[in-house]
């Protein structure tokens, strides 16, 4: 969709000496009956309930319905009405309101004289996975810390996001700078060591796509995308834009993936909204498709573009509403791409269709030479997985845009990795929302070996990624509305040479007291160093295990409110998406993620050993 409409205020002729009416503010408690209960009052998943929608900031909701995962929806709403209904869900006062940017206080500015010496020199974690290969594994000199350091990490300083309620992108480090996306548009570059803010980029729409950092001498430039499908290029040192590129013009293409930058070409995959558009019955679904983009890095300018469906969408029927339905859709690209340049490869995995009959690209691997973008190979692990949130519906009217004989929603989330076995074979990994972890050959696409690591289900299995150190891949468990808290989430180390169980670490004992949106549930990214695995849970929890065994060497509660550096009021939540960072002897992670009616928070935490 793009940003929802600009309302223009329209002011009426009246006659010499007749003032002019002034319109009347509108009702948020009119609106959100009119436009918002049938769903949000509704036991429906994966939409947050009336309480939850409260917890949340007005920015927030304010930002979900103009450019981000409800703007199709808040298409149909002025911003007046908009801020009202924001205003009436939060019990924040009207006219409160203020731009993400504008919430920051002077104060969280740095000095001249508090950072010093080259800011991009030291350890770095760059972009999602680290490296090209996706391992988000990072090695013990770049981390700064040992096994035995971990139990010992504390609270250094804590940063809020303006106005959000969810958390962004993974942090990435490079030296002493430390680059974040909020859910709502803005893109920080903070001190690593203090946590004050350098420059603070306010983009045209929310970013969950984890910025990447190319330093070319003493230039620096940085890449991110946002969900409005634009890929942006800034000077690293200074938040100044350099470029600006859309990717794709259907109108509920995002980008939430990590863009991946090797030898001056950006490698940009493309995602959607469109599985949650198709909850709307009037809306002919669907005609989305992912893809994959090669765009040149000093310019913007594209070299190539491949759409994982091959096929533009047809019509198919009408639904039940005599609305006409369209197909093949879907397979969209929620994730980094992993490089193989030596090989001339790039690896990618697809979510499931959206539209009946399912694509036959869907829920699949796929191997694309750098170069040129041509497809290699595909490998499809769930043939006729055709669902969108419409199946959600709780009767006929609601699920008409529900495929027949939909599927199970058990898509890739997460990126694929790309390892050589201590016996020296090339594997390349896959998790899937299935619960099942692929080991295949990536120059045949042939299955080598297939793993069943947990439950599947629509917030199961693998959810947005793992972590492998070339031995062992690392793979935390959600299951978040499949399970209760307590029996969901856990732990799995798998043998990268034969898919084999090293060994498995269970749930986490129930801590969620019947808190709103809190699970034990580990949907959030894996990362790890040698001798540990950190993963964060969506009862608030950030905690470090043993790689060898699975027990825990560290366990912190995020779900506090937190006195923080740049002066914003924030509290944890839920963790989910993006995992830790760990460099320059310091770990990096964010609290909050109230999308689907989880937890929210809005802060950014950062440990070191002993909190110094």
């Amino acid at each position: 969709m793009r940003t929802a409409r600009i309302c223009a205020a329209l002011f009426a002729l009246v006659l010499p000496g007749v003032a002019a009416a002034q319109p009347a503010s509108p009702s948020g408690a009119a609106v959100y009956k009119q436009s918002c209960a049938g769903c949000h009052e509704t036991a429906i998943p994966r939409m947050p309930n009336r309480a939850a929608l409260g917890k949340m900031s007005p920015e927030h909701i304010e930002s979900e319905l103009a450019a981000f995962s409800m703007r199709r929806q808040g298409a149909k709403l002025s911003p007046a009405e908009r801020r009202a209904v924001a205003e009436f869900l939060t019990g924040r006062p009207a006219g409160s309101y203020r731009a993400p940017i504008a919430l920051i206080p002077k104060s969280a500015y740095c000095t001249a004289t508090s950072t010093g010496g080259d800011p991009f020199s030291g350890a770095s974690w760059n972009g999602w996975g680290i490296n090209l290969q996706n391992t988000r594994h990072q090695s013990a000199a770049a981390a700064g810390l040992t096994a035995a350091d971990v139990p010992r990490l504390k609270l250094k300083w804590s940063f809020g996001f303006a106005g959000a309620s969810a958390s962004g992108s993974q942090v990435t480090v490079i030296g002493n700078r430390l680059f974040v996306g909020s859910r709502n548009g803005v893109m920080y570059s903070l001190d690593r060591q203090t946590g004050c803010l350098v420059w603070a980029f306010e983009a045209d729409a929310g970013t969950r796509s984890t910025p990447v950092v190319v330093q070319d001498g003493k230039a620096a430039t940085l890449y991110f995308g946002d969900s409005h499908a634009q890929v942006y290029a800034l000077d690293a040192a200074t938040g100044a834009l350099k470029w600006k590129v859309k990717v794709e013009e259907h109108p509920d293409a995002m980008i939430t993936g990590a863009v991946v930058v090797h030898n001056g070409r950006i490698y940009v995959p493309v995602s959607s909204l469109e599985e949650g558009t198709a909850a709307m019955a009037t809306y002919e679904c669907c005609t989305f498709r992912g893809s994959v983009l090669a765009l040149d890095a000093s310019s913007g300018k594209q070299q190539w573009k491949t759409y994982t469906i091959p096929r533009p969408a047809q019509p198919v029927g009408k639904n039940s509403a005599g609305t006409q339905l369209h197909a093949p859709s879907g397979a969209a690209v929620w994730s980094a791409p992993a490089l193989d340049p030596e090989r001339n490869r790039l690896y990618i995995t697809t979510g499931d269709s959206y539209s009946s009959p399912a694509a036959p690209e869907s829920d699949a691997i796929m191997a694309l030479a750098m170069d040129s973008g041509k497809v290699l190979w595909t490998r499809q692990t769930l043939p006729g997985d055709a669902w969108n949130t419409g199946c959600f519906g709780s009767n006929p009217t609601e699920k008409v845009n529900c495929p027949s004989n939909a599927g199970p929603d058990y898509d890739f989330g997460s990126s694929p990795a790309l390892v050589t076995s201590p016996g020296g074979q090339r594997v390349l990994l896959a998790g899937q929302k299935s619960g099942v972890m692929f080991g295949i050959n990536p120059d045949t696409g042939d299955v080598l070996w297939k793993t069943q690591a947990g439950e599947g289900g629509v917030l199961g299995g693998i959810e947005w990624g793992f972590s492998t150190d070339g031995t062992l891949a690392y793979a935390a468990l959600s299951s978040a509305m499949e399970k209760k808290p307590g029996e969901a989430g856990g732990l799995v180390a798998i043998n990268v040479a034969d898919g084999s169980r090293r060994w498995s670490a269970p749930p986490a004992a129930n801590t969620c007291a019947g808190r709103q949106g809190c699970n034990t549930a580990q949907p959030a990214a894996v990362s790890s160093i040698p001798g540990v695995i950190f993963s964060g849970a969506l009862d608030g929890h950030f905690r470090a295990y043993d790689s060898s065994n699975g027990k825990v060497l560290l366990d912190v509660n995020t779900t506090d409110e937190y006195d923080t550096v740049n002066g914003v009021p924030a509290r944890g939540g839920s963790i989910n998406g993006p995992g830790a960072t760990v460099a320059g002897g310091m770990v990096f992670v964010n609290s909050g993620y109230s999308t689907i009616g989880f937890m929210p928070g809005n802060v950014l935490l950062a440990f070191s050993v002993d909190g110094k």
